[in-house]
């Protein structure tokens, strides 16, 4: 065996620090990092979240006669499949799967959340957003589960999914009580 041939060896992956320069090269970037909400040095994963619960209000009360709830769910459908796509080649430029900055799959989660919770005054909106953190920082199983095996652009956004989903059962759980 010839030691000095090295063109098996894997290089080492080079992970990125992301900032706004890295976010507006690829349109990839730009959604994957919520719009620059993903950038924030502390609690990316919540400035994600609360940008989602931000726009969807006020997409909701700019545009109704788009923002139905036909419309959301039609975006969130859509919002999700490029997600996949977005973080898929956010993390590979990242050198990171599921790197904080990614929040786009949080974003797409809260929206899935607040279009099952609404109409809700402030109060129910904030217990919506704070259950879902916890879900999504906690993970619990199943969700833990799926954060651990599903990789790719899949897995990022599958997980989030999941917290949603566990949300929506807890205020399922709240209102039959």
């Amino acid at each position: 065996m010839n030691t000095s041939d090295t063109s098996d060896l894997q290089q080492p992956t080079i992970i990125i620090r992301p900032d706004w320069r890295f976010m507006l090269s690829h349109p990839a970037h730009i959604l994957a990092q919520g719009f620059g909400s993903g950038l924030s040095p502390a609690v990316p994963g919540t400035m994600g979240t609360l940008f989602g619960w931000l726009s969807f209000n006020v997409l909701s009360q700019r545009w109704p006669e788009i923002f139905t709830t036909v419309g959301w769910a039609w975006i969130i459908f859509i919002g999700f499949l490029i997600g996949i796509w977005a973080c898929k080649v956010t993390g590979k430029n990242l050198g990171v799967a599921d790197h904080g900055s990614m929040v786009w799959d949080e974003i797409i989660a809260i929206w899935a959340v607040l279009l099952f919770v609404l109409p809700a005054d402030a109060r129910t909106q904030t217990w919506a957003f704070l259950i879902f953190r916890f879900f999504d920082m906690v993970k619990p199983p199943p969700i833990r589960y799926f954060d651990r095996h599903l990789k790719g652009g899949f897995g990022v956004m599958w997980d989030d999914i999941v917290a949603a989903f566990f949300t929506l059962l807890v205020f399922a759980l709240w209102r039959a009580w």
